[in-house]
């Protein structure tokens, strides 16, 4: 079941809001073969990042999808007791779901399975990560927008050679949180591309420019 939208940024482009799979998102095809998996940040939707992976991929498919916890009715991808600390045992669940609903996703939609990269922002970019590590082979690569380590015991995958980036705000308040992904991502063997910038939680114009030119690499 879909709903269609009205209009398209470009004449190449179809977009479909779907709600089957179990999850709510929004597809939007580009001339490309890679897709961007856009998760929102708390109280976002399957739309929220969409410009922002325009911007920053002007050809891929964009596929955003909507978290399936409520915190006090704004959507998120996993429930929190406090500003850090998580449901362990959904996070653990929805990270391996949305790890299945990438791959049907991709044969139902007929998207390239080895070119999907994450792009998320804030609980989008900690659902992204909780996926990565328990699922590797899901993801091409992530984004990861101001994230912090939302797995109280992460596990510890082969991630040799897998590209990810992490943006983090200088004056984040959840900053000090997020210190332990950069080197735990390393010790992983990911291709790490790293990042401090002159902002806090929220993104920002520098946000765009090294997004760019790190996916045309």
């Amino acid at each position: 079941m879909f709903f269609p939208t009205t209009s398209s940024p470009q004449p190449f482009l179809r977009s479909h809001i779907f709600m089957d799979m179990d999850w709510i998102h929004h597809l939007e095809r580009g001339s490309g073969d890679l897709t961007l998996l856009l998760l929102h940040g708390t109280g976002g939707n399957e739309k929220q990042l969409l410009e922002l992976g325009r911007q920053v991929a002007p050809t891929a498919n964009l596929l955003g999808v909507r978290g399936r916890s409520l915190d006090e009715g704004f959507p998120r991808y996993f429930r929190r007791f406090s500003a850090t600390e998580y449901d362990q045992a959904q996070i653990a669940s929805e990270a391996d779901a949305l790890a299945q609903f990438v791959g049907d996703a991709a044969q139902n939609y007929g998207l390239d399975p080895a070119k999907v990269v994450a792009l998320g922002y804030s609980n989008g970019a900690n659902i992204a990560l909780a996926t990565l590590l328990r699922q590797p082979k899901a993801l091409a690569g992530a984004a990861l927008l101001r994230p912090v380590m939302p797995l109280d015991e992460p596990p510890a995958p082969d991630l040799a050679g897998l590209p990810v980036m992490l943006l983090h705000g200088a004056h984040d308040p959840y900053a000090p949180h997020g210190q332990n992904v950069g080197p735990l991502l390393r010790e992983l063997g990911a291709n790490l591309t790293e990042r401090r910038l002159n902002a806090g939680h929220e993104l920002s114009g520098q946000d765009v420019q090294l997004l760019q030119e790190w996916l045309a690499k």
